[in-house]
């Protein structure tokens, strides 16, 4: 897998191996990291917004058909550990938390793949229409708010929950704010570990810039087009 150029299929071998701390550095930020990289986010959003919400509005009208909330937020872990309350729109059925747990405790290879990566590829929990917007992505289209607000940022890495932290293994997380997307929601991300996460964390913190974010938007629209989301 190659992204920016760069092998990670290194990496994604020593995270198995060791805590991806030892090899996480922190340099020093740049300018855009600093200020830009916020103006570059309000600005996007603010400019595809008159096409995004009326778009994000049906999809939820499809959503909603259950009978239930179209929307939902999640807690998830933002930059320096801040926790804040991610918006999505709602893929999976009502009572997803009890469904998940009786599953896994009745599929051992489930529980298992779940250790492992924190996400099933079979999950019985997902609505037919929730299929279909987490293979495109749409389903992710509600945290353009959160990237408004400066919770998120367009580029970063993939929003953790709060239960999730014991097991990073990475600290540069931290001192991003999550994204969208990124070099984890861009990648062959069905195949890999939720610790392998930290390598591609660590990545971008050493290669965000203008051009990097450009080039992940770009990619971006090339896995939602090809629908290997999630």
């Amino acid at each position: 897998m190659t992204i920016q150029g760069k092998d990670f299929s290194a990496d994604l071998e020593i995270v198995s191996i060791q805590p991806v701390l030892q090899i996480s550095g922190v340099r020093q930020k740049s300018i855009y990291a600093s200020y830009f990289k916020r103006v570059f986010d309000v600005a996007l959003v603010l400019a595809f917004a008159p096409i995004v919400v009326p778009f994000v509005a049906l999809l939820a009208l499809l959503v909603a058909l259950d009978g239930h909330n179209p929307f939902f937020q999640q807690r998830r872990v933002g930059k320096d550990g801040r926790i804040f309350k991610m918006w999505k729109l709602r893929s999976m059925v009502h009572d997803a938390d009890e469904k998940l747990r009786v599953h896994l405790e009745n599929d051992r290879d489930a529980s298992d793949e779940w250790d492992k990566k924190q996400k099933l590829i079979d999950d019985p929990r997902i609505t037919p229409i929730g299929r279909l917007l987490r293979k495109t992505s749409m389903d992710e289209l509600p945290q353009l708010w959160n990237v408004f607000t400066g919770e998120m940022s367009l580029v970063g890495p993939r929003p953790m929950m709060p239960s999730q932290k014991d097991i990073y293994p990475g600290v540069a997380y931290y001192t991003l704010r999550p994204g969208l997307t990124g070099y984890w929601q861009i990648s062959d991300r069905n195949r890999s570990s939720f610790a392998a996460r930290a390598v591609f964390d660590n990545q971008y913190q050493q290669d965000v810039s203008l051009r990097t974010d450009l080039s992940v938007l770009a990619s971006t629209v090339s896995v939602v087009l090809r629908g290997t989301g999630c």
